[in-house]
């Protein structure tokens, strides 16, 4: 198999899998709300009289969209109002295909990276993903010819960006730590063991860099208690002249950047797709080594990460469902005095900590 038509499968399986989680987030968050409030929530879509919890809900939804019709108010642009949502689903999606989600594998004597773009600069290339996405919100909220639409975007944009600063800088103590701007590598990085027994994962290394990225996270996915830009008691949202399809694409990169955020996450402070003491060729404790086909080590990596972006994906889910919504500027002061000094500092402390322990070691 080439590695570009690897690549192209790689790619093919990570998309679709984003999606068909995004889709099933639509009704996670239903149910999930459901049960933090004690009540049954969605549950009346069917096939054939079987309703299964609810969980055709997720088809459900889509089709119904598909069947509304697109309205575009007049005075709208037409074509940037089109062009919006697919921005914002795109480069939601970009950003999944640098998040590893396992280690390498070997093929016809070539080894390749379980991530459908593989990239030194992986980091870096999540992070302008997804600040690009803001250009959908904002141009969307332009085209649609409306004071609130507009001014619910540019909220949107306010906030993005100004917690972006925040979740860069909280992560520049663990490229320090791992030194590499490599996803893949900061993970297997991870794979190492202080004192012999404790994972060497970034969430130990990096506590408070760990608490500011997920808080400056959940912002970035604009859902509550950050959900500002739609927050319909206080301003209608920036896609309020949207509908059907394009309604339903905005929605979704929510969802998708859910995901992202989750399992860029997972790689930078849980370690990705490590499972402790597991490395290659099985289970490594102490003097006692348990040998593990490869089949088995690459399957237990790669459910470690499924699990480990399903805990992070309910956690967020529970905060959304748990905290109200912060006023504007409590917002903002949260991103600017708050997130952004602590992360300033958090560089500076790991910068003098580094420094201290290369000349103990001379």
């Amino acid at each position: 198999m080439t590695p570009y038509i690897l690549t192209a499968v790689l790619a093919f399986v990570v998309l679709n899998f984003v999606l068909g989680m995004a889709a099933l987030l639509s009704w996670v968050e239903r149910k999930q709300s459901a049960v933090m409030q004690d009540r049954i929530g969605a549950n009346r879509a069917s096939i054939l009289g079987f309703r299964i919890l609810g969980l055709f809900h997720a088809i459900a939804d889509p089709v119904k969209l598909l069947a509304k019709e697109d309205f575009i108010p007049r005075g709208a642009h037409r074509f940037f109002h089109t062009l919006a949502p697919f921005l914002s689903v795109t480069f939601a999606l970009l950003a999944c295909f640098a998040i590893p989600f396992g280690d390498a594998i070997t093929l016809g004597g070539v080894r390749y990276d379980l991530r459908a773009l593989p990239m030194n600069v992986a980091l870096l290339f999540v992070f302008a993903a997804v600040g690009m996405g803001v250009y959908g919100v904002v141009l969307g909220a332009w085209a649609s010819n409306n004071k609130f639409a507009l001014l619910g975007g540019l909220r949107a944009a306010a906030q993005v960006l100004s917690y972006e600063i925040a979740l860069g800088i909280s992560t520049v103590g663990i490229v320090m730590v791992y030194r590499s701007l490599d996803l893949q590598e900061i993970v297997r990085a991870q794979g190492h063991h202080w004192l012999g027994w404790v994972p060497a994962w970034g969430i130990l290394a990096q506590p408070l860099a760990a608490v500011l990225f997920l808080t400056a996270a959940a912002a970035e996915t604009k859902r509550t208690p950050f959900d500002l830009p739609e927050g319909e008691s206080e301003i209608i949202g920036y896609f309020i002249e949207y509908s059907s399809l394009k309604f339903a694409m905005f929605m979704m990169t929510d969802f998708i950047e859910t995901v992202v955020v989750s399992g860029l996450f997972v790689s930078l402070f849980l370690g990705g797709w490590q499972v402790p003491w597991l490395a290659a060729d099985g289970f490594h404790f102490g003097a006692t080594a348990v040998a593990v086909p490869a089949f088995w080590v690459g399957a237990m990596q790669v459910g470690a990460f499924l699990a480990k972006l399903s805990f992070m994906i309910w956690l967020l889910m529970t905060v959304r469902w748990t905290l109200p919504r912060f006023r504007y500027d409590q917002l903002m002061r949260l991103g600017w005095q708050g997130l952004f000094p602590l992360a300033v500092a958090n560089v500076m402390a790991t910068a003098f900590v580094l420094a201290w322990i290369d000349s103990v070691r001379g």
